[in-house]
């Protein structure tokens, strides 16, 4: 039993490029990712179940010319989860582009605060500085 190269370079390849794609700013880049990255998980799962048997049917095939079928319920499993996925972020793109004429995802404002403090090396008002304790505990400073 060896594996197909060709088909554990086209599952590195979906891989690769839908994590480029996950990272990108636009929720419909980001669908193409989720998509990418999931067929190239599925194929791996199909390079990992070896090579193709029987029917896993006790009395039909000796057992041991049988095909796993755990690697087939797993695909079976993430095809679904996709699809679910799939569907939220459709909804996501959709949502956005009615409330703001595209599908980018915006800064958030508090992010971009708390990023401004940082490299002022401040903190906010509202940070309180916590010292635990050998016993237990808390200890405000002020």
């Amino acid at each position: 039993m060896s594996a197909n190269l060709t088909l554990a370079i086209a599952a590195g390849v979906l891989v690769a490029c839908g994590i480029y794609l996950l990272l990108e700013r636009s929720l419909t880049r980001i669908l193409i990712g989720v998509i990418l990255t999931s067929n190239g998980v599925n194929v791996l799962f199909l390079i990992a179940s070896g090579a193709r048997g029987g029917s896993p049917i006790l009395g039909k095939t000796d057992p041991g010319d049988m095909s796993d079928p755990l690697p087939q319920a797993m695909v079976l499993t993430a095809i679904v989860i996709t699809l679910a996925v799939t569907a939220f972020v459709l909804t996501l793109a959709y949502r956005s582009f009615q409330l703001h004429g595209h599908d980018e995802v915006a800064d958030d404002v508090e992010d971009a605060r708390i990023r401004h403090l940082a490299e002022a090396d401040e903190a906010s008002e509202s940070y309180e500085e916590t010292k635990f304790s050998d016993e237990g505990e808390d200890v405000v400073s002020e």
